[in-house]
C-alpha cells in the first residue's frame, strides 16, 4: 500500500502522524511511505531521519494526497485539505466528527473512507487510541491550569502547593476517565487539593484506594454547584466516545465561582464540557467570561510533540500495520475495535452517535 504523511497545518500542531520508527515498519514489509518536506521537524524528527528508514521526501501536501492510498495523521483534515481528499482513499486519524458539522459534510462529500481514533474500542470498552494523548491532555491540563491560576496570568494568585500555614490550592475533576485520572494525580503531585467526580462507583471506588489524598465526589449538577464557590481550576474532562460531550458547567454557574477561577476544557474535540466553551488556539489560548478563565486548546499535546508524537506511534502503529497488509475492509472484518472506528464511508455516516448529532442518515457498515 501506499501511505501518506502530510504536515500538520492545524495552528501550532507540531506532532507529526508517525514517527522514522514507525515508518521503517512499514517500508520493511514492503510498503511504500510518502512524508511531506519538514512534516517532523516539529516533533524533533528530520527528513534524513524518515528517508534512512526507506521514506520518500515529498516537497508539498498536495503530493502527498495525491499519491498515498491512506493517510496517516493527527488531527482532523481542515479546510484547505478538503479538496485534497478523494473517493476511496483512507484517512486515519483523529476527526471528533460530533462537533464538526462542516468536516463531517466535506468528508462526506469527498467519499473517502475515515477511520477515527477516538472511536476504535477494544472489547473492554477502553479506547487505546485515545488513551495515549488523554493521558498526555490531562497532566497537561493542570499544569495549564496552574499557569494561568498565577495573578500575572489573570488568576487568583495562588501557588497550587500552597506553603506552610497557607492552604493549597482547590482542583475539581470532572470525570474519572483517563484524562481525569491523570489531571488528579498531577494535582495531587503539585501539593494541590483534589476532588474528582463521575457518575461510575466502581470508578470512584478503584480511584480512591489507588489515589487516597483525592476526595471523591458522585458527579450530579447538584454536587457540583456545591463545589464551585471555593474551587480555583476546573478541569473538564468527560468523554462519551464519538457523541457531543455533556455540558457540566452552564453559563449561570459561571456566578457560583470566584474571578479568577481558571476552567480548562480538555473535551473540548466533543464540543466541551462548559456551555461557554469554545475552541481556542496555542497562540491565544484563553479567554474570560464573567471574570472566569476558559482554557480549551483542541489540540492540548501538540505543545509536547516529540512527547506525544512517540505515544501515538507506539498506539496506532499496529492498526496502521493491518490496514497497510490487509487493505481497510478486511482489517475491519478481523478487528472488531478497527470496525468501530469507521465513522463514514463512500459517503455515508456508518457511526451512529455521528449520525444523530446532526440528524443524518445512519448506514451500519457493512463489509461483505
Amino acid at each position: 500500500m501506499i501511505v501518506g504523511i502530510p504536515k500538520e497545518i492545524k495552528d501550532n500542531e507540531n506532532r507529526v502522524g508517525m514517527t522514522p520508527s514507525g515508518v521503517a515498519e512499514l517500508t520493511k514489509r514492503g510498503h511504500t511511505v510518502f512524508v511531506q518536506h519538514t512534516a517532523g521537524e516539529g516533533s524533533g524528527f528530520a527528513d534524513a531521519q524518515y528517508e534512512k528508514v526507506g521514506a520518500k521526501i515529498l516537497p508539498t501536501i498536495e503530493d502527498v494526497y495525491a499519491k498515498a492510498e491512506m493517510i496517516v495523521k493527527v488531527k482532523e483534515p481542515i479546510k484547505p485539505e478538503y479538496p485534497l481528499i478523494r473517493k476511496g482513499q483512507v484517512l486515519f486519524t483523529y476527526f471528533h466528527f460530533a462537533c464538526e458539522k462542516e468536516l463531517t459534510e466535506a468528508m462526506l462529500k469527498s467519499g473517502a473512507t475515515c477511520i477515527a481514533y477516538e472511536t476504535v474500542e477494544m472489547p473492554d470498552r477502553s479506547l487505546p487510541l485515545l488513551i495515549p494523548m488523554s493521558e498526555v491532555a490531562g497532566r497537561m491540563a493542570t499544569q495549564n491550569g496552574a499557569y494561568y491560576l498565577q495573578k500575572t496570568q489573570g488568576g487568583k494568585g495562588k501557588l497550587m502547593a500552597g506553603v506552610p500555614g497557607v492552604k493549597p490550592a482547590k482542583v475539581l475533576v470532572l470525570g474519572a476517565g483517563t484524562v481525569g485520572e491523570a489531571a488528579a494525580r498531577i494535582a495531587v503531585g503539585m501539593g494541590a487539593d483534589v476532588t474528582i467526580t463521575d457518575i461510575s462507583l466502581p470508578r470512584l471506588k478503584r480511584l480512591a484506594a489507588d489515589m487516597p489524598n483525592v476526595h471523591t465526589l458522585y458527579s450530579s449538577e447538584h454536587n457540583i454547584r456545591q463545589e464551585l464557590p471555593t474551587v480555583d481550576i476546573v478541569v473538564g474532562s468527560v468523554l462519551i466516545p464519538g457523541d457531543a460531550a455533556p455540558k457540566l458547567i452552564t453559563r449561570d454557574m459561571l456566578k457560583l465561582m470566584e474571578p479568577g477561577t481558571v476552567l480548562v476544557d480538555v473535551a473540548i474535540d466533543q464540543g466541551g464540557c462548559f456551555e461557554t466553551s469554545h475552541p481556542t488556539k496555542h497562540s491565544d489560548p484563553v479567554y474570560t467570561i464573567d471574570g472566569i478563565i476558559h482554557y480549551a486548546v483542541a489540540n492540548i499535546p501538540g505543545a509536547v510533540p516529540n512527547t506525544s508524537t512517540m505515544a501515538l506511534t507506539n498506539a496506532t502503529l499496529r492498526y496502521v500495520i493491518a490496514l497497510a497488509q490487509k487493505g481497510w475492509k478486511k482489517a475491519c472484518r478481523e478487528d472488531e475495535s478497527l470496525y468501530k472506528g469507521v465513522n463514514i464511508t463512500d459517503g455515508k455516516v456508518t457511526f451512529e452517535a455521528v449520525a444523530k448529532v446532526f440528524d443524518l442518515p445512519y448506514t451500519p457498515l457493512n463489509l461483505d
